[in-house]
């Protein structure tokens, strides 16, 4: 067929209208009834077309084709078929089915993995299915085991902050609708060791040879084994966050993710093998190409190694046909392969980031090497030979830097879009982080290769080689840390908007029974508590991120409860120069007690303001203490918390009460301090028993932001009380509904908006 004859790199072309047609599909979904009907004219078409072939012709064709494949994908899936059959309440099931994923055992001893079911219990009523579904139990399962699970069968809960990762959206793309939570250990049988695809079973366990091989030597130094682990397999999940989060933030992230270099050297390695060998060119082809397949399935069939091991088999498939392989072009064949396997990686942050950084580099590498070159040209009359000695070595470095540099820029500008609208970061010190570091990661690769090819003859020399490699992971890690450290290096960039003329804005998120507010004014950036450790790490550290802060003025530290300034030393990590107000109230917190010595190693010297005390947020904003008093104690945290008023300018008055109480409220009453407030922002206390009658006749406020959450039961908001609001005309929002909750002020009105439902109350609706 003499298709696009003029063009010899025709699945670019290809790529774009596949990419076209699922995102028409995407924006403008087809009629499930029409379906069908569409599909056979579409097949007409294409007969047409392959018998009188034309170039627009058979663009329109491929994108109508994934237009179609596209739809059939996601729409009436089995997934979505059987979470509209069990509705929107947790169901009590027990089911039957094969784990698809490598499970992910958390510190808690919990696993989480996919699990296809085949057949699901419900009231009495016994079914199969093929749905998949996210189990978290807490056992030990396998890929491949085939178990029975009673459990509970839990819609999966959206994002409730902003910058928070959106796993349910993230599962629905694979069509994963429903979590199902086994709490016991006993809750989950096994039928059979086993199951699943073979190819990949055998994967799992050699890369658990793999690692075991690697690791050996190493005992002593876990980090290190999570470094290789994560470079040479693709465990990136084994990786601790401490050490993850430098490579983010200095671009070098990508080491994590077994993508072209990784699949390169190994193809290098094998061909080397292969040349040894005395193969010729089609047979060291054939025994490569299913070798990179696996290592990509070794490596967990990520976007990234599944484009590169595709990409190569185009590549060296070309000597089947004794044709030259076009870079750019089998890079769009990997993409319509893939898009072929499954329409929705188009909208993972994967596919994106790998293709588009490969397309960079393609497009712009080039271009960008020759305008560098210009500036250490030699003599142009000068014949090359003739230079020599130090001059050729000068030459010769000038030629690499420029060649390594312009691939770090190339890649550095096709992922900067997609790293700014993902993650909200920019990272300059990228461009010469990765001149430093990719060549020692090239050897730490290729270093673990050979221990791995060395390990069945000689096991000594595997264990030289593991030691060999600590010595590169250390050097790694330190230098990544060392750059992530440089001032300017990398920051983060909130989301654009259009201009607001606010006075301050204050977020306040949800962290269950824990606290964290972020209040922004005239420039600067404070945090009323930072919620427990795990939060911090998940959620305010992520929406810190998000919103752009480099640099946090203030730290207010209401009590001593571990759900509210259990963040704080990573806290200070992140933003080591940190003026800390601390509760002076003397309590039995023993974090709190740690924190305190901390700020001593630190240097921080907390201000200890109690009630009569303002401070200054800004020309606009200021806040006062109005408890506790200078000399107080209590037994209980919660009744010592702070209370604090933020007066912004004439727009409004906020009351921040965190976890206080009952005794609290009469102590506030009993003061004859003026109360009245147009906002209250409260948690709720160990007891149950906060918001009393008199206290709201005191405040009259307009509007309640409270936390709320089902367990345990003093931390839900009786729906007496939330009755109570509504006939005195208060809004609540209520945080188990609403998520976090951001309010706007500006000179004369103020609003308030939910991040989960977008309801959106204002000062004048009142």
């Amino acid at each position: 067929m003499k298709l696009i004859s003029a063009l010899r790199q025709p699945f670019v072309g290809l790529a774009l209208m596949a990419a076209m047609g699922i995102i028409t599909a995407e924006i403008l979904p087809f009629p499930s009834v029409a379906l069908i009907p569409t599909a056979v004219i579409l097949a007409l078409c294409i007969l047409t077309v392959a018998c009188w072939p034309r170039l627009l012709a058979t663009y329109a064709v491929v994108g109508a084709g994934f237009f179609l494949l596209h739809n059939f994908q996601t729409k009436s899936t089995e997934g979505q078929q059987l979470a509209d059959e069990l509705g929107n309440r947790p169901r009590v099931v027990t089911v039957t089915g094969c784990v698809i994923s490598e499970p992910k055992i958390a510190p808690s001893g919990f696993a989480t993995f996919l699990l296809k079911l085949k057949s699901i219990e419900l009231e009495g009523r016994k079914q199969s299915t093929h749905a998949i579904w996210q189990v978290r139990w807490k056992g030990v399962p396998e890929f491949g085991d085939e178990l029975k699970f009673f459990g509970t069968a839990e819609p999966i809960p959206p994002s409730r902050n902003p910058g928070e990762f959106d796993m349910r959206s993230y599962l629905a793309r694979r069509d994963v609708r429903r979590l199902l939570f086994v709490r016991y250990p006993e809750g989950g049988t096994l039928i059979r060791h086993g199951g699943g695809n073979p190819i990949m079973r055998a994967a799992q366990k050699s890369r658990a040879w793999m690692q075991n091989v690697l690791c050996r030597g190493l005992e002593d130094a876990p980090d290190v084994q999570n470094f290789l682990s994560g470079i040479v397999l693709g465990l990136r999940h084994q990786t601790p966050e401490d050490i993850e989060e430098p490579f983010q933030q200095t671009g070098t992230l990508h080491l994590f993710a077994v993508a072209g270099l990784h699949v390169g050297i190994v193809a290098a390695l094998l061909w080397m093998v292969a040349t040894v060998a005395r193969l010729s060119r089609k047979s060291a082809a054939a025994l490569i190409i299913p070798l990179l397949l696996f290592y990509a399935a070794v490596t967990g069939l990520h976007v990234s190694s599944m484009r590169a091991a595709v990409m190569s088999s185009i590549l060296l498939g070309g000597f089947f046909f004794d044709r030259r392989g076009f870079v750019l072009n089998s890079l769009a064949a990997a993409a319509v392969l893939l898009l072929c396997w499954d329409t929705n990686e188009l909208f993972s942050t994967g596919f994106q980031l790998s293709f588009a950084v490969v397309g960079a580099i393609v497009l712009l590498a080039d271009p960008l090497c020759r305008s560098l070159e210009r500036w250490s040209v030699a003599d142009p009359f000068l014949p090359r030979v003739l230079v020599r000695g130090p001059r050729r070595l000068m030459h010769a470095s000038f030629d690499w830097l420029f060649r390594a540099g312009s691939v770090s820029l190339a890649a550095w500008i096709g992922s900067l879009p997609l790293i700014l609208w993902y993650f909200h970061l920019v990272t300059p010190i990228s461009l010469f982080a990765n001149l430093v570091v990719v060549p020692i990661a090239f050897f730490v690769l290729a270093i673990a290769l050979l221990s791995l090819l060395s390990t069945p003859l000689l096991p000594w020399l595997a264990v030289v080689f593991n030691n060999a490699n600590w010595a590169l992971a250390t050097l790694v890690i330190g230098i990544v840390q060392l750059f992530a450290q440089i001032p300017g290096g990398h920051f983060y960039v909130g989301p654009p908007r259009w201009p607001e003329k606010l006075i301050a804005q204050i977020t306040v998120l949800d962290l269950g029974a824990g606290g964290a507010v972020h209040l922004r004014t005239g420039g600067a950036n404070w945090l009323f508590d930072c919620g427990s450790e795990r939060s911090y790490q998940q959620v305010v550290r992520e929406y810190l991120h998000c919103a752009g802060v480099n640099r946090l003025d203030g730290l207010l530290l209401t009590h001593g409860d571990a759900l509210h300034l259990g963040g704080v030393t990573q806290l200070v990590d992140d933003f080591p120069r940190i003026r800390v107000v601390d509760n002076p109230a003397p309590d039995r917190s023993t974090i709190h007690r740690r924190l305190q010595r901390l700020f001593q190693e630190r240097g921080i010297k907390p201000d200890a303001l109690s009630a009569g005390d303002i401070f200054r947020l800004s020309p606009d904003v200021t806040a006062q203490i109005l408890f506790p008093p200078r000399i107080f104690s209590s037994l209980i945290a919660d009744d010592q918390a702070y209370v604090i008023r933020v007066s912004v300018g004439p727009a409004a008055s906020i009351l921040f009460i965190s976890d206080s109480g009952i005794q609290t409220e009469d102590a506030l009453l009993a003061s004859d301090s003026n109360l009245r407030n147009d906002i209250i922002i409260k948690g709720q206390h160990h007891s149950g028993q906060s918001g009393s009658g008199a206290f709201l006749d005191a405040t009259r406020p307009r509007l309640i932001i409270a936390t709320s959450r089902d367990f345990p039961v003093h931390e839900r908001i009786s729906d007496a009380w939330a009755e109570k609001l509504q006939r005195r005309g208060i809004k609540l929002f209520r945080q188990d509904e609403t998520g976090a909750v951001t309010l706007r002020f500006r000179r004369d009105s103020w609003e308030a908006q939910s991040y989960v439902t977008g309801e959106i109350f204002r000062s004048a609706n009142h």
